[in-house]
């Protein structure tokens, strides 16, 4: 018997008859959610409320996975990108900095993404969150790896979230037992944060659609 094909990485954005574009959050365990209550939404589906609230036609695709490093989240990019994406939200880079994973394979990784991303489709919005590294692996780790982000965004012509845990790591009644995951309350907070930048994108993106007549 021949062998069947080989399982896709998960999770990947599912068939739907959603016509509406798709805003992808490509990311770790902060985007997936975990440890949440049952109905607890993480930050991307917070993100889905405010566009619905807005009459806003996007869809939100939520591709986390726990324990991805920045080199987890290219392997998988491929895969995500099959069907169309026009807005991705890079939420990368918090396990390499718990690994103390060299910074200079994050900044590469970090480039790929955004450069397949744009191969993909040359319109694509990205968006690029900022993260920082534990203060035990030393100055000059740290310093080295919240530079990668703004240089990254900077160069790479994407827009970016300063440290998008701001207000919520290291803060014990943000954080689930684990001084790791937030909380609801702390997934509410990071909603907020995306938002700030995210919004003008989709109203932009909402406007070019409706003068061009390419409504969903």
């Amino acid at each position: 018997m021949e062998p069947g094909p080989a399982a896709p990485p998960l999770p990947f954005p599912t068939p739907s008859a959603d016509p509406r574009p798709v805003v992808l959050f490509l990311g770790t365990s902060l985007t997936e959610g975990l440890g949440l209550s049952p109905g607890e939404p993480a930050y991307p589906e917070r993100i889905q409320r405010r566009i619905d609230g807005e009459g806003l036609p996007f869809r939100v695709v939520n591709a986390g996975v726990s324990g991805d490093t920045s080199a987890g989240g290219l392997a998988r990019l491929d895969w995500v990108l099959r069907s169309p994406v026009d807005v991705l939200v890079v939420e990368l880079g918090a396990n390499d900095g718990l690994r103390g994973l060299p910074v200079s394979a994050l900044e590469e990784n970090l480039r790929t993404v955004v450069r397949k991303a744009r191969d993909a489709n040359p319109e694509m919005e990205v968006v690029l969150l900022a993260m920082e590294a534990p203060p035990n692996l030393g100055g000059n780790y740290v310093n080295d790896f919240r530079s990668t982000f703004s240089r990254v965004a900077e160069e790479e012509d994407v827009l970016l979230v300063p440290f998008f845990l701001d207000g919520i790591a290291g803060i014990p009644e943000m954080n689930q037992s684990d001084g790791i995951h937030p909380t609801g309350e702390g997934h509410e907070l990071m909603a907020d944060r995306v938002w700030t930048v995210l919004e003008p994108v989709l109203r932009s993106s909402a406007a070019d659609r409706r003068d061009t007549g390419d409504a969903a």
